[in-house]
């Protein structure tokens, strides 16, 4: 209460009352300040109270700007990134420099951050303390949680700019846009073959080791743990059976701007837009015929070289390709996979089945 309002109060200028009522008031002022000063010391920094909040909102502003200023003081040399802190730029460094000084005592994997270790950790202890709400499945990690979740909310915020199919994390996508690019990062180092995926490569590298696939420890056959629901064919990977399914689902992703043809495959997609250029860039050494692709440049020189690699386990004839033996193979199998819709008859060879669909179906004729 200010001094003139007690005046205007009491309606005298001085009086007793009005001298204990002033010495009442500053000794309340006294103990507040006295309690704001306990309470500091015990208080963090980052939680101070100032007893002086009456301060005008210029001297604040001053301060924020000043603040500012000081931000982005710490730039990387190679890339122009700032940061606040030295610390923090040491750590991005790192990225550049490729060093990894956080090492696990269990495998001796090594990280450029204490993070990434610590989170490494919970692997070895089975820590998993991130937990779905909605199926309850454990994570080590939130980053995992959070990408698990996308499966029930079905966000899938990475985006191909190519096709525009969706994925729900950035690792997916990136590993998706290698369909498009033809990169190979995965590169064995003892025959060169490179692989789009490290777990193509990993399982390549089995050939070389002699580890045998999926082998049955009962009767030392190998088997194929990868079904495919649709036509029961097997696959060793799993990667093999996702490529696949391309074909029940008529997935065609690549599509020929010349023509508008639409492939499955990315090396077909290639090999067709060579047609539309006239690009034949292997040629035969024996007679000069040129193809569009190495693998009917090798076809054609078994004419010439009279090579015949596969060869039939029950008659022992011999072809120069893989398909003449397996339409050969029927003969003794009994195989007829090609089926009319109209009639019902079944034949061996899909040609045969063109024939019949133009001429000797009775269905068709009626």
């Amino acid at each position: 209460m200010a001094i003139n309002d007690h005046r205007q109060l009491f309606g005298y200028q001085h009086s007793s009352k009005y001298l204990l009522l002033c010495l009442i008031e500053v000794k309340e002022e006294r103990q507040e300040l006295n309690e704001v000063e306990q309470k500091d010391q015990h208080e963090e920094p980052h939680q101070f109270i100032n007893a002086k909040q009456s301060c005008s909102r210029s001297q604040n502003d001053n301060n924020q700007s000043q603040e500012t200023s000081a931000k982005n003081l710490f730039s990387c040399s190679q890339c122009g990134k700032s940061f606040t802190r030295k610390g923090h730029l040491k750590i991005h460094t790192i990225i550049h420099t490729g060093e990894r000084p956080y090492t696990c005592p269990q495998c001796a994997k090594s990280f450029t951050c204490k993070g990434s270790l610590k989170d490494h950790f919970k692997i070895h202890s089975g820590e998993k303390p991130f937990t779905c709400p909605q199926c309850g499945c454990s994570f080590a990690r939130q980053e995992d949680l959070k990408r698990h979740i996308r499966i029930h909310t079905g966000e899938k915020p990475f985006p191909c700019s190519q096709c525009g199919k969706s994925f729900t994390s950035s690792g997916d996508l990136k590993r998706h846009v290698r369909i498009h690019s033809g990169e190979k990062p995965f590169t064995c180092s003892q025959c060169g073959k490179s692989f789009t995926q490290k777990e193509g490569l990993k399982e390549h590298m089995k050939i070389h080791t002699g580890e045998k696939l999926f082998t049955c420890m009962l009767c030392g056959k190998r088997e194929k743990p990868f079904h495919c629901q649709r036509c029961d064919k097997k696959f060793f990977l799993a990667v093999h059976l996702k490529t696949h399914m391309r074909i029940h689902e008529d997935e065609r992703r690549y599509v020929c701007s010349f023509c508008g043809k639409s492939f499955l495959w990315l090396n077909g997609f290639k090999d067709h837009q060579k047609t539309h250029i006239g690009e034949k860039p292997f040629v035969c050494l024996d007679c000069g015929s040129t193809f569009t692709r190495a693998g009917e440049l090798k076809v054609h020189e078994r004419i010439h070289t009279g090579e015949k690699p596969y060869k039939c386990s029950h008659c022992e004839k011999s072809f120069t390709v893989s398909g003449a033996l397996k339409v050969h193979e029927r003969v003794h199998t009994g195989e007829k996979p090609y089926l009319c819709p109209s009639c019902g008859k079944t034949f061996s060879r899909y040609g045969n089945l063109g024939k019949h669909l133009k001429k000797a179906c009775p269905k068709l004729r009626q």
